[in-house]
């Protein structure tokens, strides 16, 4: 169970890189210091079936998620949660229990867990694209969506199947055309996702009278094309904007998060790894933040996931939801530009502390 963060709540995210910049290596070695780092993986095991195929395991285990999901509906229906008050009503249901949500879990000292492995966790279990390198963003969606933690034959196989279904429609790089090149890059993302939608296989196979014991199937198909599409016209959208419109076509010798970085305009190698381990760490983020909530929201009402994912980017346009990812951003140059890349650690303490002073933390 998860607790809501409010409409207008915000949630304070961690990230790291080991060798973005010497800065950036001081705030993850802060992270990765946890004397019970071993000890609390120890229960993993790398998964080494020959099944490559992400279908396939899933298939195996989503029936057993509705058994269970219906087991726990019939035996414990009826238990009380807890007491909703006026402010939780008016807080835009800030911390009510209100939500199902496996996936991660926000812990206010440690940060975020996914399938209960921190990120320090994550770092050390999941396949990377070079030894000790960062985690590839393939294996965090493994992870994810079975539970297991994948071997790096499966991560492999699961990056060639995005590339494969990464092709975007003309009719909707003209759709965002349409728009003002200053028009805010989410509108223009909304846009996007929004125009992808006219191939949704979900909405093919509901209008054919599909049970809704294989909904799943259609909605799989959906999520990995809109995944494997999203760096796409995000790029594009960035080149758009800031680049004169000069696109920079996929490598396909890269991987998730190295393609995207490319596609942007940055190859360096550094960039890379920082873009994998970034996109590892944002991509779940517990179910009671805005755009989480309303992704599920809006499918609850059987709309497909181009459908939910357009109307959680719109909530993560607000200037009280998303800015704060950009905000985090902007105070890490911030720090760079004042103290250098070579920052101490006197330095940042120094600068953190008149970042608080200042009545900004």
């Amino acid at each position: 169970m998860t607790r809501n963060h409010g409409i207008t709540g915000n949630c304070c995210e961690r990230w790291c890189s080991s060798e973005a910049c010497p800065l950036l290596s001081k705030l993850r070695s802060r992270v990765v210091q946890q004397p019970s780092l071993n000890n609390s993986v120890r229960w993993l095991q790398i998964q080494t079936s020959s099944d490559l195929d992400l279908h396939s395991q899933l298939k195996e285990l989503i029936p057993e998620q509705q058994e269970r999901l219906k087991k726990l509906k019939s035996e414990h229906g009826k238990v009380q949660l807890g007491n909703i008050t006026v402010d939780m009503v008016l807080g835009g249901m800030r911390g009510m229990t209100g939500l199902l949500w496996e996936t991660s879990l926000l812990d206010p000292d440690e940060g975020i867990r996914f399938r209960s492995l921190s990120i320090p966790e994550c770092q050390k279990v999941l396949p990377s694209a070079k030894p000790g390198g960062e985690p590839l963003p393939e294996g965090l969606l493994w992870l994810l969506l079975t539970g297991k933690v994948p071997s790096k034959e499966q991560v492999d196989a699961l990056s060639k199947e995005l590339q494969s279904r990464a092709s975007v429609p003309e009719y909707v790089y003209k759709a965002i055309d349409a728009l003002p090149v200053a028009a805010h890059p989410m509108t223009q993302f909304a846009t996007g996702v929004m125009a992808l939608q006219v191939q949704s296989e979900f909405q093919k196979a509901y209008e054919k009278g599909i049970p809704k014991s294989k909904f799943w199937e259609p909605t799989y198909e959906d999520c990995l094309n809109l995944i494997a599409r999203v760096p796409v016209v995000a790029s594009y959208i960035y080149r758009r904007i800031y680049k004169d419109g000069q696109i920079i076509p996929m490598d396909h010798s890269l991987d998730y998060g190295g393609n995207f970085s490319h596609m942007l305009g940055f190859d360096s190698p550094k960039m890379q790894e920082l873009m994998r381990l970034y996109i590892t760490i944002h991509t779940d983020h517990e179910g009671g933040n805005v755009s989480a909530h309303t992704g599920h929201l809006v499918a609850s009402a059987l709309s497909d996931p181009y459908l939910s994912f357009a109307a959680a980017l719109n909530g993560l346009a607000g200037p009280l939801h998303g800015l704060a990812n950009q905000e985090v951003l902007l105070w890490i140059k911030s720090v760079v530009d004042e103290c250098g890349e070579n920052t101490t650690t006197e330095q940042l303490k120094d600068y953190i502390w008149k970042t608080l002073n200042s009545g900004k933390g």
